[in-house]
């Protein structure tokens, strides 16, 4: 379930969707707001580029929106089992809600990047390009 290769792999372990090796974000601490979303441009492994077109990754907002709606459902009809009276209830879900987004944000941009690219473990990246070349360009 957790094997190298899967895509729960991928997502869990925040990894290159097609080697399982390099970092999908650049930072993987969900907690420094600052670099919360940012992503590098290729695989620092396989030399995938991770956005395959010019906003790629807008289409991410509709996972989002799909685990944000789950979360609050989930949410709501947990405090409701416990008794909870309605204001009390969407309080919970508006907490719910402001703490995870962070999780959301990031795991809906990997569960998008996993529909798309898929696992090979011999890739190497179409353009040609040297890994080297694709780590200096990182740096400038």
């Amino acid at each position: 379930m957790f094997k190298k290769g899967s895509k729960l792999y991928s997502i869990v372990n925040n990894k290159c969707p097609k080697c399982n090796d390099g970092q999908f974000f650049k930072d993987n601490n969900m907690l420094h707001l600052k670099n919360l979303l940012k992503m590098h441009k290729y695989c620092p492994k396989c030399g995938i580029k991770y956005e395959i077109e010019p906003g790629f990754y807008y289409g991410a907002m509709y996972v989002s929106y799909g685990l944000t709606v789950g979360g609050a459902i989930a949410t709501f009809i947990i405090l409701w089992l416990i008794g909870l009276d309605l204001l009390t209830i969407f309080i919970g879900i508006f907490i719910m809600l402001i703490l995870f987004t962070p999780l959301t944000l990031r795991l809906s941009r990997l569960l998008y990047g996993n529909m798309f690219i898929h696992y090979n473990p011999d890739y190497k990246n179409e353009e040609g390009i040297k890994l080297e070349t694709l780590m200096s360009d990182k740096r400038s």
